[in-house]
């Protein structure tokens, strides 16, 4: 190990971007090992046997304001141009038997015209524009602090339908058990501008998240090992770090889970993890079979009509995502969507941690890792489940440049 100045667990944003920065700005030599047999995280896309770029751990779609994290992350990939929008999909409690209405998220004013119809929903749309002004984004407290009874009551209609409901699924937890601070937040956006985000820079990777990942890691300084557990080969004792037995005097830099760093020493911490069921959908010509494992649709090259349907009431998975409309691959008559089902993290094999629980019990136990972590001065957390925190991707990235450029000495 003498070889190497630096450690990196973890192949995805976090470990990726750290190794290539420290390898190229720091000309340090980095061995980065990862567990699973491919790079990426998360974020790890591959084409499944019918081309369609899928992202095998659920949908990622980049979006940031921050100037530095777009201008790093393009020197690497061009970007599709991507503009994510959501629909919420729910029964139709008012309409006819079996039919059912699909609006933005987050609820807009074309949304406000779907729920209640064309004039109804632009009558309170105007109110609200009247009391809060045009194009800003008013939080659910905001509307039911209000003193008008119709605004109160429209905020109660959103938070049951578009909100509650989705998130019980999302979190498995009562009404009473969200966190009042969370349900606050959310937001209504005056405005028909129904993109799911407003910032700056948004897209995917023309090429795909894998080639991204696949050169920020191709520099002479860098070592990947992947298919490697790496918490095998990991030890601590006295304060020093120890690898394959021998001490590591380097820099560590941890994205894995803290509570298994330290095999669970004060309990583990508690996650939501996640299924998909993939389904690949094909146009059946007259005459013909459908291909084994696929589904027949009945016409056009789409399953639904946007990247991204949530389904807030009345099934049991809370989203289905169609990747071609988010790759914008040309693909005629093939189509692969993914429905999401949210349950409780076990550590099954196979299973993925993905959201931290965070309240303030968990805080508390995540910070008993923290501090014996900090024992160690050369070790690093870094990552959603390193720091037990919900990270956007640019949020990572941002974070892994800030940590290069303190291990760098700015």
């Amino acid at each position: 190990m003498s070889q190497y100045d630096c450690l990196v667990i973890g192949a995805g944003f976090a470990g990726a971007v750290t190794a290539g920065e420290l390898a190229r700005r720091g000309n340090k030599k980095v061995l980065v090992l990862e567990r699973r047999d491919h790079i990426g995280g998360n974020a790890y896309d591959r084409p499944d046997r019918y081309g369609v770029l899928i992202h095998q751990y659920g949908p990622h779609i980049f979006h940031t304001n921050d100037q530095r994290v777009f201008d790093y992350l393009s020197q690497y990939t061009a970007w599709n141009g991507y503009q994510h929008r959501v629909a919420a999909n729910i029964p139709d409690e008012a309409g006819t038997p079996g039919q059912r209405l699909q609006y933005p998220v987050p609820f807009n004013l074309t949304s406000l015209e779907t729920a209640f119809g064309r004039e109804e929903g632009k009558r309170l749309g105007d109110k609200l524009i009247a009391v809060y002004a045009a194009e800003k984004k008013v939080t659910i407290l905001e509307l039911r602090q209000s003193s008008d009874p119709e605004i109160s009551a429209l905020a109660d209609y959103i938070y049951d339908h578009v909100f509650v409901r989705y998130t019980m699924k999302q979190w498995g937890q009562r009404p009473e058990d969200i966190d009042p601070d969370t349900t606050a937040r959310v937001p209504i956006f005056l405005s028909r501008d129904d993109r799911y985000f407003q910032d700056k820079y948004q897209g995917l990777p023309t090429e795909g998240y894998t080639p991204l990942f696949e050169k920020i890691l191709a520099h002479p300084n860098i070592t990947v090992e992947t298919g490697c557990e790496a918490l095998k080969r990991l030890t601590f004792a006295g304060g020093a770090v120890l690898l394959d037995g021998q001490p590591f005097s380097g820099e560590v830099i941890f994205t894995g889970q803290a509570d298994e760093l330290f095999g669970f020493r004060f309990g583990p911490l508690p996650y939501r993890t996640l299924d998909f069921e993939f389904e690949t959908w094909v146009e059946r010509l007259p005459g013909q079979l459908t291909p084994q494992g696929c589904v027949a649709m009945s016409e056009g090259d789409f399953y639904q009509t946007h990247g991204t349907v949530n389904y807030t009431v009345d099934r049991p998975y809370t989203r289905i995502t169609e990747f071609k409309r988010m790759t914008l691959q040309d693909l005629p008559g093939v189509t692969t969507i993914v429905k999401e089902f949210s349950k409780p993290y076990s550590a099954a094999p196979g299973e993925i941690p993905y959201y931290a629980i965070i309240n303030a019990e968990n805080n508390a136990l995540y910070g008993k890792y923290a501090a014996l972590a900090a024992q160690y001065p050369r070790l690093h957390l870094l990552g959603r489940l390193a720091e037990y925190k919900y990270y956007n991707m640019d949020a990572i990235v941002a974070r892994a440049l800030a940590l290069t450029d303190v291990l760098l000495g700015g």
